[in-house]
């Protein structure tokens, strides 16, 4: 069946509930990045806390790839195509989360006939396209999609057609909760003062998309990665550096304590890990020297250095044309008058031996 680009944007505007797109109470609606802190209420934080279970994978997830039955290097490699386009487009961070997210879903809830290969590339193309339709002001055409190494590319069409497919397996359920949701929230909780608030909602965005590549975090859901992401960035602040993980737990009912420290811990190895990576390698100084009988300026005598003006007067000399021509001259001049001499001397002498 041949789809339009119309009918897709049709589909994505009129199959959702409506009641729950324009409900102020549903954790679906929520602005994510774009809300201030400040008009955040706790309860709207408990509501996406109690909520974020209806848009993760299933606890079994994990184990998939752990047993090998899914490819974690496959996923991988699909997900860090997917950065890779982020950053190309310049999509916001959401945009590139909610693509993870909905691909992660989809090889949840339904199996692709091969785990790797020319289907879970459409599948990662048609996540993002989605999730570009929900958060990007201007999004490419389905072509000017597939960059940044595609191996794969696909007609607009056969796009369409996975888009309706992975629209109808997230039973169009796409308004994701996310660690967004809860990064400026947890935020401000943590710097009482309002300070660091920019920067910490910054280094967290940065350690959240660095790590969605591993799957060991998929053991978590949002509200646990938001909290480990903003503990891990405010370690990098002296005047936060102190506070201690254990206490993010109160920063709203429903938070589980044991897995806000179990991926805080994940993932402070994983950040320590590409700084080391990212790490100037300093290459040692070498000394170059000359080999044979080094000489210091203050033991050379008169001799040598008049020896080394005259050396340098030569190579100077010879390296100009004109210089050369003269030189040359010079010599001839000279080479002949004393071929003169020496025959007029060697006649002398035949002279007098005859008499």
């Amino acid at each position: 069946m041949s789809v339009s680009c119309s009918d897709c944007f049709t589909d994505l505007l009129c199959c959702e509930d409506s009641d729950e797109i324009f409900s102020g109470e549903s954790p679906e609606c929520s602005s994510e990045l774009d809300s201030p802190a400040s008009f955040i209420e706790e309860s709207s934080i408990a509501g996406f806390i109690e909520d974020e279970r209806n848009f993760v994978p299933g606890f079994d997830y994990l184990a998939r790839f752990q047993s090998q039955s899914l490819d974690a290097s496959a996923r991988e490699e699909s997900v860090a195509w997917i950065l890779k386009v982020q950053a190309y487009y310049n999509f916001q961070p959401l945009t590139a989360y909610l693509s993870v997210n909905y691909l992660d879903r989809f090889l949840y809830s339904r199996r692709l006939p091969q785990t790797s290969g020319w289907q879970l590339q459409l599948l990662s193309v048609a996540c993002l396209s989605l999730a570009a339709k929900m958060e990007e002001p201007l999004v490419p055409s389905l072509l000017d999609l597939q960059v940044e190494g595609a191996k794969y590319i696909f007609e607009p069409k056969t796009i369409r057609r996975m888009e309706l497919l992975v629209l109808t397996v997230l039973d169009w359920r796409l308004r994701s909760v996310t660690p967004f949701s809860f990064i400026a929230f947890f935020a401000c909780k943590l710097d009482r003062t309002g300070t660091f608030i920019g920067f910490l909602i910054s280094r967290a965005t940065d350690i959240i998309l660095s790590n969605i590549k591993e799957a060991s975090f998929l053991e978590y859901w949002p509200s646990s990665i938001a909290a480990a992401a903003i503990l891990c960035a405010a370690n990098e602040i002296p005047n936060l550096s102190l506070v201690n993980p254990e206490h993010a737990e109160s920063w709203c009912d429903g938070l589980s304590k044991e897995k806000i420290l179990s991926c805080y811990r994940l993932m402070q190895e994983l950040v320590l890990d590409n700084a080391r990576r990212k790490a100037p390698k300093i290459l040692p100084q070498l000394r170059v020297t000359i080999r044979g009988r080094m000489r210091s300026s203050s033991s050379m005598d008169c001799g040598d250095r008049k020896l080394d003006t005259r050396t340098q007067f030569f190579i100077s000399t010879i390296n100009s044309p004109l210089h050369f021509y003269f030189l040359a001259s010079f010599f001839f001049f000279h080479c002949k008058n004393v071929i003169t001499l020496l025959l007029l001397s060697l006649e002398h002498i035949s002279i007098c031996k005859n008499h």
